[in-house]
């Protein structure tokens, strides 16, 4: 689905990712975890073509990025839903339409008039703040706006970039269960986190396979969890 080979970046004249291989699988669930600044956001474009490797190859679905123009790689990115760790709403429009935007932007807006935009706010327990302007929300509602906004287009992936790093732990929770619940309805799921705490709470719920970035390299931190 996602799989990297041997793929290094660089930025600035120096190496932030070198010789990275990894596979993700169809239905799996992984944690990405280091320290700031090792590169977890950095691995997490690649994942979705927002970036090239320097060395390496990336394939999307069994396409190389190096091999696709930009409109291939727009149709790419309707199949990965990304939750970003900065996230960025226009303030002068309600939740709702917010979450429509990929909708919008691909043509399908229509499609919102269906009932299925209602049943993703519920879903994400935001049916009652619809109408509310992003600047109004809370940091856990708009985390959860912005998971609504990552799967309304039904995506086979969906990565998460410290989508939790904002809010409080029960919040958190919340938002956590929402990824499992995903990844139990068959979706690729990869989150990238320093918080080793949560990472052991998804202990109890779902197979994950967490792995480190650590000197560059991407290694498998232990068993699965």
């Amino acid at each position: 689905m996602i799989e990297l080979e041997n793929v290094a970046y660089s930025y600035g004249g120096g190496e932030l990712l070198s010789d990275i291989s990894l596979k993700l699988a169809p239905g799996s669930f992984h944690f990405l975890t280091g320290p700031s600044g090792a590169g977890k956001t950095t691995l997490m474009k690649l994942c979705y073509g927002a970036l090239l490797p320097t060395a390496g190859h990336v394939r999307l679905f069994g396409a190389d990025v190096r091999g696709l123009d930009r409109d291939d790689i727009a149709q790419i990115r309707r199949r990965v839903g990304v939750v970003h760790q900065d996230v960025k709403f226009l303030d002068h429009l309600g939740v709702s339409e917010n979450v429509c935007l990929p909708l919008t932007v691909s043509g399908r807006h229509a499609e919102a008039a269906n009932g299925d935009l209602d049943e993703l706010l519920s879903w994400v327990g935001l049916t009652n703040r619809a109408d509310a302007l992003p600047p109004e929300l809370s940091g856990g509602e708009r985390q959860r706006a912005a998971l609504a906004r990552a799967v309304i287009m039904s995506p086979d992936v969906v990565l998460a970039d410290e989508p939790t790093g904002n809010i409080d732990w029960e919040m958190s929770q919340r938002l956590l269960r929402l990824l499992i619940e995903l990844n139990k309805m068959g979706k690729t799921v990869l989150i990238a986190t320093h918080d080793l705490s949560l990472i052991r709470a998804t202990k109890a719920h779902v197979q994950a396979r967490v792995l480190r970035i650590a000197n560059r390299r991407v290694q498998l931190a232990g068993a699965d969890l």
